[in-house]
């Protein structure tokens, strides 16, 4: 069962979209589910998250859980986003089913993404901030979805 808030943001997503010329975008997917989540960061030169949209291809919890981090995130410094995590994501939601956690993974793993490619773009480093994967799916345990 899903909580009211994972519903609202699944059936009203905020920031969905994109953003051209961005300044960040990362793309993450989960090759066992099928999820794909790309999020866009434009950011301003105080290194402010000024805008934020995504594309979310994947179940309802993927969209609720990619809409509540662009809300998470924007208007947060590089640094404040870099610690958004899957769990602040499940929290602000209401919580995820057990079989959905990967969900907000996803999310977390995608506000990484953006944020590398941002650096990559600009050559600066985010202390703790590691090459994001592709797929989240790598190296996990056999789950079932």
């Amino acid at each position: 069962m899903y909580s009211e808030k994972v519903m609202d943001h699944f059936t009203n997503p905020r920031n969905m979209g994109e953003i051209e010329n961005a300044s960040g975008v990362g793309t993450v997917g989960n090759a066992k589910c099928g999820d794909i989540m790309r999020i866009y960061f434009d950011i301003d030169e105080n290194q402010i998250i000024r805008d934020v949209k995504f594309k979310t291809f994947g179940c309802g919890a993927a969209v609720a859980t990619s809409s509540m981090a662009t809300e998470l995130v924007k208007g947060k410094s590089i640094y404040e986003a870099l610690k958004v995590t899957n769990q602040a994501v499940m929290e602000a939601l209401d919580g995820l089913p057990p079989v959905k956690v990967h969900c907000s993974l996803l999310a977390e793993e995608a506000i990484h993404a953006a944020l590398w490619d941002y650096c990559e773009k600009n050559g600066i480093k985010i202390e703790g901030l590691s090459k994001p994967k592709n797929d989240i799916s790598e190296g996990e345990e056999e789950e079932e979805y």
